[in-house]
């Protein structure tokens, strides 16, 4: 992969905050090239393109667990799939396959010995900005793909199209051109305006793991809205003076993360315990000088969620 720096330390949000992980990468989607099938053929047999294999929603890598780095290998040829394109990083076309399908995907003739597939929430956090953007993009269009090979409408096959990024209906009296689903959800720190935040812990986290409230974005409803029926509905509180944050894409399996803030105006916490085990206040001084330990940690680091807590927690040094 290309030799590109990790981003800075990431400033408060703003028009010129730093991107979140999976966010920012200097790719050129190539929009318009999708509907050039030559153009597309072309590409995939350059010699410079490079392709990111994904096997079961895991992404092909090297490296030690601390030191991750994603392989990407030479494009042409017949992988038994339709590739997929991702776009161009530095003008050089980049695609990638789902090798779902094979046993073995790994001992490919063109993968052996190169490295391992792994899930990306392993490795992400510890990959260099660009790549694990790569890698983030392609687990989430593989992912896609994978979920929609036959039309919703009448349930004919859907055949790939656009260099993977629209499915269309082979039935001809149908038709219909299906394209790629993002579900917007919003990510929100309340507090209380004196030094407290709310983290909840839902059964689906890893062991230990506290964050802030989430939950996906209704039909008919605003961003500030779904924010104050989510608190409502998790943990009985009442919140105003609701700022957005920033947003992350976040391909587990394919949510886009939206991020705010909130003040609580009702501060007796009533948890729904059929959407979390546990919500309490918690204070900015113990966040910041607690250790974090299997059996008590926040939201992983390269989540929004962990910029949310870790930026409200040094706005009171």
């Amino acid at each position: 992969m290309h030799d590109r720096s990790s981003p800075p330390d990431r400033p408060n949000a703003g028009p010129n905050a730093a991107p979140n992980a999976y966010a920012g990468i200097p790719l050129d989607r190539a929009g318009v090239r999708r509907k050039d099938k030559d153009w597309l053929k072309d590409a995939w047999a350059s010699p410079n393109a490079r392709l990111l294999p994904v096997a079961k929603s895991r992404n092909f890598v090297t490296g030690d667990a601390d030191s991750a780095r994603a392989v990407a290998v030479a494009c042409g040829g017949d992988w038994g799939v339709e590739p997929v394109f991702l776009g161009l990083l530095d003008g050089v076309p980049h695609f990638t396959v789902d090798l779902t399908g094979l046993e073995a995907p790994e001992e490919h003739p063109a993968l052996a010995g190169l490295g391992r597939f792994e899930d990306l929430r392993a490795v992400g956090p510890v990959m260099e900005a660009t790549e694990a953007g790569l890698c983030a993009y392609a687990r989430g269009i593989t992912w896609w793909n994978a979920r929609h090979r036959f039309c919703g409408v009448c349930g004919s096959v859907a055949a790939g199209a656009e260099g993977g990024h629209v499915r269309v209906c082979t039935n001809p009296d149908c038709a219909t051109h299906h394209f790629p689903r993002t579900d917007p959800a919003v990510i929100m720190l309340v507090h209380d305006g004196a030094g407290r935040v709310v983290l909840g812990r839902n059964s689906r986290f890893p062991p230990g793991m506290h964050s802030v409230l989430a939950g996906f974005v209704e039909p008919g409803e605003s961003l500030e809205d779904s924010v104050k029926r989510e608190v409502l509905e998790e943990v009985g509180l009442e919140v105003t003076d609701i700022r957005y944050h920033s947003s992350q894409p976040w391909p587990f399996p394919s949510s886009l993360m939206l991020g705010f803030s909130a003040r609580a105006v009702t501060l007796d916490i009533q948890t729904d315990l059929e959407e979390l085990e546990t919500a309490r206040w918690f204070d900015r001084d113990f966040l910041r000088t607690f250790t974090p330990s299997e059996a008590s940690r926040l939201a992983r680091p390269d989540s929004i969620a962990r910029r949310l807590i870790d930026e409200w927690i040094a706005e009171g040094e």
